[in-house]
């Protein structure tokens, strides 16, 4: 591949990395950019293979994080699909602060809807509370390890398309 194409497709996986926080599929995007360059033969296929294992365990991983706090944190099925749905209208209506006034209106938008529907099912706020802030950091770490996974396929697709 060429050295332009291949300092472009880093490039693009850098700005997918960014796209992370906000909820988007950046690492799939990487991986999709990865499958490319495996296909042209820029990138070898076990190189590949592995990204794609590392974001399907994330993709996994971030399920496992929102159901266990959620329901450690007293959350139902309503109360993860209010957290989700909470989540991503936060991210499309987002908040008046530069770069990352999305990231926190989502993280925000899960909390708001775990709680207004725990509140609904249990007329508590003290459970509705809770469970938002179960949510709410179930969220943020969820978000951490996908970005870390991110970090690990940007540096092995980096290394593939500009080293090897």
């Amino acid at each position: 591949m060429e050295p332009t194409l291949s300092l472009l497709a880093v490039v693009a996986m850098a700005l997918a990395l960014v796209a992370v926080p906000f909820g988007l599929p950046g690492v799939w995007f990487m991986v999709l950019v990865l499958l490319a360059g495996a296909v042209v033969g820029a990138v070898g296929w076990w190189a590949w293979i592995l990204v794609l294992v590392l974001a399907a365990l994330a993709e996994l991983a971030e399920f496992w994080i929102l159901k266990s706090l959620g329901s450690r944190y007293g959350g139902s099925r309503g109360a993860f699909w209010g957290a989700v749905v909470g989540g991503f209208a936060g991210i499309f209506v987002g908040l008046p602060v530069p770069l990352v006034g999305s990231v926190l209106a989502g993280f925000a938008g899960s909390f708001v809807g775990a709680a207004a529907v725990t509140l609904l099912e249990t007329r508590s706020a003290g459970a509705a509370g809770r469970v938002g802030w179960g949510v709410l950091l179930a969220r943020t770490a969820s978000a951490v390890l996908k970005v870390g996974v991110g970090v690990v396929v940007l540096a092995v697709g980096a290394w593939e398309l500009l080293l090897r």
